[in-house]
């Protein structure tokens, strides 16, 4: 198995991409720590055979106790940073808790974690450090100003800590999905739905999918394959790329 022996701490792993991932990786024999906010993800993690780790990441205090609890469990050779947030209403993207609270989870959290796993990673000779960017961290929309920002940021991170870690064995890289179907993105679409009285499908398509060559979601599988391919030896030679899994978006 392709993770037979390593051990995993992936954020914000109770559903969604961070489930789909924490599955893919428990299949190919690593141990799996699961973070998230909510204890239901305690299941997750007896489902796999892993442990539960519970922190708040817009704290920044807990995010370095998550940190130590996670090495706790031995070495912590491949840290996926996948967390995020909750839809945030577009009225109040320029409010500074807004910012302050967008930025520290999404951009902060994993530059404490990465600064309190890369050293036992460099010990050891070999790491794989994951960001779950988004597309959004290559190109920009309205009314996104936080998310997009912290997004950016998190791609400036994954190269500039790959060309400071390679030398010892660890590849950065950031994944930078479009649009994928998840709870959240599900609520989003049948919100819109409501709200214009287009269906579902034509909100997907028109709304979530108006940049895409592709119309239709991505499922949480797919990024959750691409994510074992870097943490594979299949990825060794890949580092410092922010990875599109856009359905096109980019390519306009």
């Amino acid at each position: 198995m392709a993770l037979q022996g390593k051990t995993a701490l992936i954020t914000g792993a109770g559903s969604g991409i961070g489930e789909a991932i924490a599955k893919a990786f428990a299949r190919e024999g690593a141990r799996v720590l699961i973070h998230d906010v909510r204890d239901e993800a305690a299941l997750l993690a007896g489902e796999l055979g892993g442990a539960f780790l519970k922190a708040d990441l817009s704290q920044p205090e807990q995010v370095r106790t998550l940190a130590y609890e996670a090495l706790s469990h031995g070495a912590v050779d491949i840290l996926v940073n996948n967390a995020g947030l909750q839809r945030i209403n577009p009225v109040d993207e320029y409010d500074e808790e807004t910012w302050r609270m967008m930025i520290q989870v999404m951009l902060t959290a994993p530059f404490q974690l990465i600064k309190h796993l890369l050293p036992g990673m460099k010990k050891k000779g070999w790491g794989r450090i994951i960001n779950m960017a988004s597309v959004h961290g290559l190109v920009a929309s309205p009314f996104k100003s936080a998310y997009i920002s912290a997004k950016h940021g998190l791609v400036g991170l994954t190269k500039t800590v790959a060309l400071e870690a390679g030398e010892f064995g660890v590849t950065v890289n950031a994944i930078c999905p479009a649009y994928v179907r998840t709870p959240l993105v599900e609520s989003q679409v049948a919100d819109q739905a409501r709200t214009t009285g287009l269906s579902e499908r034509e909100v997907e398509e028109k709304v979530f999918l108006g940049s895409a060559a592709i119309k239709h979601l991505i499922e949480p599988s797919e990024v959750a394959e691409l994510a074992l391919f870097l943490a594979s030896g299949k990825g060794a030679s890949i580092t410092g790329t922010a990875l599109p899994i856009d359905v096109g978006w980019t390519a306009r």
